[in-house]
């Protein structure tokens, strides 16, 4: 009779262990394609980010642009509008924000007071506000009366807060990335 021993390997062991190597790569194969449907389309990545140059808007100016399908203004400020923006005593707002917490620091590390960047869409309802309008020579929503300040805090009207501010960052003087 022929003997073995259980420390030596069988064609037996191989079988198993090949078998369970298939079963694990079929199985992988089979689950990739159910993992890999819930990435984010290559429409959405798109529009998760978006740079502008901002080098040609005059002081004083603002330009609307367009990100995630939402209007946003990016207003250059005039050191008059920053000013009257820091003089509000911030407590008589209905939303509390201070003016340096809407704004960011730039590539230099300072804050870039001048750069408004907010999301133009009503608070109360979702209407468009117009631009340099109102009594604080901010934002007017003709829809509801929303009265919005230079820095996009609600002042006047049915909107309950302030207009967003969206995630950005300055690539550098002229360039700006949103999202």
């Amino acid at each position: 009779m022929a003997e073995t021993h259980a420390d030596e390997p069988t064609r037996r062991d191989f079988l198993y262990v090949a078998t369970g190597s298939l079963a694990a790569v079929g199985a992988a194969a089979a689950i990739w394609p159910l993992i890999d449907q819930m990435n984010p389309d290559a429409s959405v990545l798109a529009l998760a980010s978006a740079e502008f140059d901002i080098g040609a808007i005059p002081v004083g100016q603002e330009i609307t642009v367009k990100w995630r399908g939402k209007p946003i203004f990016i207003r250059h400020r005039s050191e008059e509008e920053i000013a009257e923006a820091e003089s509000v005593d911030v407590s008589s707002l209905p939303d509390p924000q201070p003016d340096d917490a809407r704004v960011i620091a730039g590539p230099g590390g300072e804050l870039e007071k001048q750069w408004l960047v907010v999301v133009g869409i009503c608070t109360h309802l979702g209407c468009v506000p117009l631009s340099y309008r109102g009594e604080y020579d901010g934002y007017f929503c003709p829809c509801h009366g929303s009265v919005y300040d230079t820095s996009g805090r609600i002042r006047k009207g049915p909107a309950p807060l302030n207009l967003e501010v969206p995630p950005y960052e300055f690539l550098s003087d002229t360039r700006i990335k949103i999202g």
